[in-house]
């Protein structure tokens, strides 16, 4: 699991990948309930960060788009989600 904030670096660039697609962007936007013009003062918190991941996970071909386009492994935003507020998986055992 990456460090916290290295995860956040993660989202910042999952977001900035969300945004450079119209259709995804406001699919975004609606299914968070965030504002355009918020997006930059939440961008700076982690409990947002986390919900942008939350977001991008939701599709699988959005994944591999993001992780091709990136240059990153396709398990980095689940591993990054992990690191960041509300991601802990809970053991049970």
């Amino acid at each position: 699991m990456p460090a916290p904030r290295n995860a956040e670096v993660v989202a910042i660039q999952a977001l900035t990948w969300i945004a450079q697609d119209e259709a995804i962007f406001s699919d975004f936007l609606n299914t968070t309930g965030a504002a355009p013009d918020g997006i930059a003062a939440a961008a700076a918190q982690p409990e947002f960060l986390a919900s942008v991941l939350d977001f991008l996970l939701l599709e699988d071909r959005w994944i591999i788009a993001f992780c091709e386009a990136g240059g990153l492994p396709f398990d980095a935003p689940m591993r990054a989600r992990a690191a960041l507020p509300g991601g802990q998986t809970e053991n049970w055992t």
